[in-house]
């Protein structure tokens, strides 16, 4: 038989040498999940993370985004403009759009809208906030900073998603979530250290949300983020079928990690060790999720304060599911809520919509601080972009210059107001903020210095704020 090339062997030798250690790591994995509850090791029970020690102090320990999918109109929710409200019905100045990107409405006539709800001051620090939200304004808006002065740079719905998820409109950039679990790990042993639930309403154009806005991208895959359903079972087939015991189950997942391990000693495959890993938590999570979704130990006051006895699908119930995955230790929870594209029928419909989710942000915010966890979880509460000054029939058309967010607790400043648009609340005035800085904030606020958090991919180094982002001191307590 003709011997190999010298190039060949040793490629061979450093793949049985990598799939060897894959294989090691995996027996790991299958060992801590064959285990009894009470036998294995924290370290192998789940992902520590690669940023030891924190670069940073941390304020933060979890993250809770309430994303308003569609493009919630900064102009009737969090940004009062008196100067639209007498301009209603006039020709848009041409100061303000000539040579500008604008969506639907590019060549046509351009007319200001008037916000479609009177604002009024909120709490002891007078927040202005639209009355279409009178539980966030009667029973938070001290503990929130709102933020007028973000912006960004796509203008139609999937990339701006993408955008705000991942820092680039290109596809197949990890998500947020996932670039939190991977640098800091996950508090909890039994479930996802990113969780995404999606809840959808009845009052606007409901955009698909594609799974690929929690995806790892080139992180390996144990740090996607996990959806769970927002009605029903949160996780399909989680619990075993009839005439499955849990000793059978062990046994089959005792014989599937070792045909990968087997399959690891002839592919370098990364992914080995990652499977290895989903199937201890999958096991893990059949324990867990059933007392996770076990609402019986809540007591009546929390049904009241959210409004909801959870299950139903509803914005509420999510938040609610929300608090109690961060008290088991989740990681980053985001909860998307479809339903604010209006580009027609602004007034009713963003009035309903608002209803759809204000009691349970409220709920949710001041629920965690009454459990003492407001101080180190970070709640943001935001969309894509914005909504244009101008009227589209009697909506308003997608709108990247300017829009507004909020955000509370973990460091978060308390009861301001961050940034200026101008009369008309069509460009940033003053404090931009970009996507790329609230992405260095948010990591700075969880302990990170958001240029040292990379990882090597495709010939270069990438990191969730590419090669831009400031922390905005000025949000930080």
């Amino acid at each position: 038989m003709t011997p190999l090339p010298r190039s060949v062997t040793e490629q061979l030798a450093r793949r049985a040498f990598l799939s060897r250690a894959a294989g090691g790591l995996g027996g790991l994995a299958a060992g801590s999940l064959l285990a009894s509850p009470g036998a294995h090791a924290a370290e192998t029970a789940r992902w520590q993370g690669v940023v030891r020690p924190w670069h940073v102090p941390p304020r933060a320990r979890r993250v809770i985004w309430l994303y308003m999918a569609g493009g919630m109109t900064h102009l009737d929710t969090f940004d009062h403009k008196p100067r639209l409200v007498s301009m209603d019905g006039q020709p848009m100045p041409e100061s303000f759009t000539n040579g500008q990107q604008i969506a639907q409405l590019q060549g046509q006539q351009l007319r200001c809208l008037a916000p479609q709800h009177p604002f009024a001051r909120a709490g002891q620090s007078g927040q202005e906030i639209s009355t279409i939200f009178p539980e966030i304004s009667a029973r938070i808006a001290d503990r929130i900073a709102i933020v007028r002065s973000l912006h960004t740079a796509a203008i139609n719905h999937d990339p701006a998603h993408t955008f705000m998820n991942t820092g680039s409109m290109i596809s197949g950039r990890p998500a947020a979530g996932s670039w939190l679990w991977y640098g800091l790990g996950n508090d909890a042993e039994d479930l996802p250290g990113f969780v995404v639930m999606v809840s959808t309403g009845k009052f606007g154009q409901s955009q698909p949300i594609a799974s690929r806005q929690w995806h790892s991208g080139f992180l390996p895959s144990r740090f996607q983020g996990v959806e769970f359903r927002s009605k029903g079972d949160p996780v399909l087939y989680v619990n075993n079928p009839p005439g499955v015991s849990g000793v059978g189950q062990r046994q089959v997942v005792d014989a599937v990690s070792k045909l990968d391990s087997q399959r690891g000693e002839l592919v370098d495959d990364p992914e080995v060790a990652a499977r290895l890993a989903q199937y201890e938590l999958a096991f893990r999570m059949q324990a867990s999720v059933p007392g996770l979704v076990d609402l019986s130990d809540e007591p009546e006051s929390t049904f009241s304060l959210y409004g909801t006895r959870g299950g139903d699908g509803s914005f509420a119930a999510n938040c609610l599911l929300a608090r109690r995955l961060a008290e088991r230790g989740v990681r980053f929870i985001q909860l998307y809520h479809r339903d604010w594209d209006h580009h027609g029928s602004v007034k009713d419909h963003v009035r309903g919509t608002a209803a759809e989710v204000d009691r349970g942000a409220a709920a949710l915010v001041e629920d965690l601080a009454r459990r003492g966890m407001l101080d180190d979880t970070l709640v943001v509460f935001g969309t894509e972009f914005g909504r244009t000054p101008m009227a589209q029939g009697n909506g308003r058309d997608h709108h990247m210059k300017a829009f507004s967010i909020w955000l509370a607790g973990g460091g978060i400043r308390p009861g301001i107001t961050y940034g200026v648009t101008d009369e008309l609340g069509y460009d940033v005035a003053e404090n931009p903020v970009t996507v790329h800085d609230l992405h260095a904030t948010l990591l700075h606020l969880l302990g990170i210095d958001h240029t040292r958090l990379t990882i090597r991919a495709q010939g270069r180094d990438f990191r969730l704020t590419d090669v831009h982002g400031h922390v905005v001191k000025g949000l930080i307590t």
